[in-house]
């Protein structure tokens, strides 16, 4: 019944994605961890103060979500099996980000296609943490594949592995983490000494998903009809060329895949980031690349689930 659960809340997500006026786990998430971080603030002012009170701020936050969680779904199976069910289901669903990060980078693909800059780089906007404003057309259409390609694995495979090892409630705990990290986990003034903790974590947390990610992208291309030993060469030799010790991993592979590089300069916060290239230019990216991007990660999403629900029913097997 439980892997039964997964493939419910998967093809849930695949079919309505994260609709803005529902409700939704992860913007609970992000109002609690703005609330925390205020109170924080007014405590804590040096800079080790602050370090300390981002540890507490994790702390707060992870714990209160898992326990959230598992209270949740031992109420909802207390009231009624089936309740139960579609709870846990419910918070499965809300963990897994597919269809919405196929969706917008689409609608940067689709806005490319019209010739609408403007338009193209205000969708960007919405998943990228870099400055948009002045981008040309190759620079869009790389910035929305190496998103797509480091979401496939933040998005889908880790949520799902956290599925496997511990059900519902440590998705939903990864969920925060994730969620942590993209919320204060930058090297700003305002960030870099409380964020520090949450990023370190978030480095944790998807160490052995990231790196399936290099396997699962390599395999959904080579099923895409792409350069299946190119996306796992360079994604193995390309590997660590990222400030990040696990996004180097997806977008190395999508960039073999396609047979294109991915990272380069960018600017941030006004400020120019000198970021390694990954991959070998054996040609020129187009918008036409996002799309392939999106169908390696969908797939690459697939393989995921069905790998962690092989996995979780040998181990149930054999218990």
């Amino acid at each position: 019944m439980t892997v039964l659960l997964w493939f419910g809340a998967f093809m849930l997500d695949m079919k309505w994605g994260d609709p803005p006026h529902w409700p939704h786990p992860v913007r609970w998430i992000g109002q609690l961890i703005n609330q925390v971080e205020r109170l924080i603030r007014r405590v804590c002012q040096t800079e080790t103060g602050l370090k300390w009170g981002g540890a507490l701020l994790w702390l707060v936050v992870v714990g209160s979500v898992w326990l959230a969680s598992y209270w949740v779904l031992q109420l909802a199976y207390g009231m009624a099996f089936w309740l139960g069910c579609l709870v846990e289901m419910w918070l499965i669903y809300t963990v897994l980000a597919g269809r919405s990060l196929g969706e917008a980078a689409n609608a940067v693909y689709q806005a490319l296609r019209q010739g609408d800059l403007d338009a193209s780089r205000k969708q960007l906007a919405d998943i990228v943490g870099r400055d948009t404003a002045q981008l040309p057309p190759p620079h869009i259409s790389r910035a929305a594949i190496e998103t797509v390609a480091e979401n496939s694995v933040d998005g889908v495979i880790a949520p799902l592995f956290f599925l496997m090892l511990g059900g519902a409630p440590l998705a939903m705990t990864y969920k925060a983490i994730n969620t942590l990290d993209s919320m204060v986990g930058y090297k700003t003034p305002r960030y870099r000494a409380l964020g520090m903790f949450s990023a370190r974590m978030d480095d944790v947390a998807n160490w052995l998903p990231a790196r399936l990610g290099w396997l699962l992208l390599a395999m959904a291309a080579k099923w895409q009809g792409l350069d299946f030993r190119q996306a796992l060469r360079i994604g193995w030799r390309d590997r660590y060329q990222h400030r990040s010790p696990n996004s180097g991993w997806p977008e190395a592979t999508v960039a073999g895949a396609l047979g294109i590089r991915l990272g380069g300069p960018n600017v941030y916060f006004n400020q120019q980031v000198e970021k390694p290239w990954l991959g070998d230019a054996r040609r020129e990216v187009t918008p036409d690349d996002i799309p392939q991007a999106v169908q390696v990660m969908k797939v690459a999403s697939v393989m995921a689930l069905l790998l962690f629900a092989l996995l979780h029913s040998l181990v149930s097997v054999t218990v």
